[in-house]
C-alpha cells in the first residue's frame, strides 16, 4: 500500500506505486507515473506527465515541471549539510529546487535545494548539482559530474563523465568540458586564514573548450572560443580563440577557423 495525505492533490490518470508516500500539500499533475517507495515531501509540486522512479525522494517544496523523468534512487531538493570546518557552506535553509519541463535526471543523482535547472537539461546517473547552482536549458551534465555550490552553467553546455566544477565558477553558453577535467578555487590548499579572502572559481567564456584530463587553477579565465588541450595545466588566463597546451599550458596556435563557434550555424 501507499500513503497519500488527504491534503495532497493528485491529477487524473496518475498512478502511485506500492509503498510510496505523498505528504501534506503536495501536488502531482495528471498522467504521472510514481514508482514504488518514492517519497514526495510536503508542498512539492510535480507537473503533468512526469515519470518518477522507485525510491526517489522529492524534498519539501521542490518544483518539478511537466514531462520530467527522474530515475531510481535520486534525490531532488536536498538541503545541504555543513561540516564544522567547511569554508564555503553556511548553516541556513535554502529555497526549494526548481526542475524545469522535460528535464531528464538519471539514477542516483542528487540535486540540492536552491538549484535551478532550465528546460531539457540532462543530469546523468550519479551526478551531483550542489546548492545555489543554475544550469541553463539544453545542457548535459554527464555521469558522475560534480558541480559545486554557487556556480552558473550556461545553455547548451556539455560536461562529460567525471568532470569536477569547483565552487564559485561561471561557464557561459556552449562550453564543452571533456571527461576527467578538474577545476579548483583555493591556491592555499586549505591553509592560512588568508585563503578566505581569495576563493575564486574558474570562468569559461562562451564556446570555451577543455580537453580530457585538463586542470584549471583557481581564478583562471578561459576566453571565448579558447581551447585548453588534453592533459594541460592552465596556470594563466587563456586568450580568446587560442589553443593552450603543455605543463604549464602555453599558447600553441589559433583555433582553426572552421571550429570557431560563429562558424557552426547553431544560433
Amino acid at each position: 500500500m501507499n500513503h497519500v495525505d488527504e491534503t495532497a492533490r493528485i491529477g487524473p490518470g496518475t498512478r502511485i506505486g506500492i509503498g510510496s508516500v505523498v505528504e501534506s500539500g503536495a501536488e502531482i499533475g495528471a498522467d504521472c507515473e510514481i514508482g514504488h517507495h518514492a517519497v514526495i515531501r510536503a508542498n512539492a509540486r510535480i507537473g503533468d506527465s512526469c515519470q518518477i522512479g522507485d525510491h526517489v525522494v522529492i524534498h519539501a517544496g521542490t518544483q518539478i515541471g511537466s514531462q520530467v523523468r527522474i530515475d531510481e534512487h535520486s534525490s531532488v531538493g536536498k538541503q545541504p549539510m555543513r561540516a564544522p570546518n567547511s569554508a564555503v557552506t553556511r548553516d541556513r535553509t535554502l529555497p526549494p529546487a526548481i526542475v524545469s519541463r522535460r528535464c531528464l535526471i538519471g539514477a542516483g543523482a542528487v540535486i540540492y535545494a536552491g538549484s535551478v535547472l532550465g528546460e531539457k537539461v540532462l543530469v546523468a546517473d550519479l551526478a551531483t548539482v550542489r546548492e545555489e547552482v543554475t544550469v541553463g536549458s539544453f545542457t548535459i551534465v554527464g555521469r558522475g559530474v560534480a558541480i559545486e555550490n554557487h556556480c552558473s552553467i550556461g545553455q547548451y553546455c556539455k560536461l562529460e563523465t567525471n568532470v569536477y566544477i569547483t565552487a564559485y565558477s561561471t561557464l557561459e553558453d556552449r562550453v564543452f568540458v571533456a571527461p576527467g577535467t578538474l577545476t579548483s578555487n583555493d591556491n592555499f590548499m586549505g591553509r592560512t586564514e588568508e585563503r578566505f579572502k581569495h576563493f575564486k572559481g574558474v570562468t569559461i567564456r562562451r564556446g570555451g573548450r577543455l580537453g580530457v584530463g585538463s586542470v584549471i587553477l583557481p581564478g583562471r579565465t578561459i576566453g571565448r572560443d579558447a581551447v585548453v588541450a588534453a592533459g594541460a595545466v592552465l596556470t594563466r588566463d587563456a586568450e580568446a580563440g587560442q589553443i593552450q597546451a603543455g605543463l604549464p599550458a602555453k599558447p600553441f596556435r589559433p583555433v582553426p577557423v572552421e571550429q570557431l563557434l560563429d562558424n557552426q550555424g547553431w544560433d
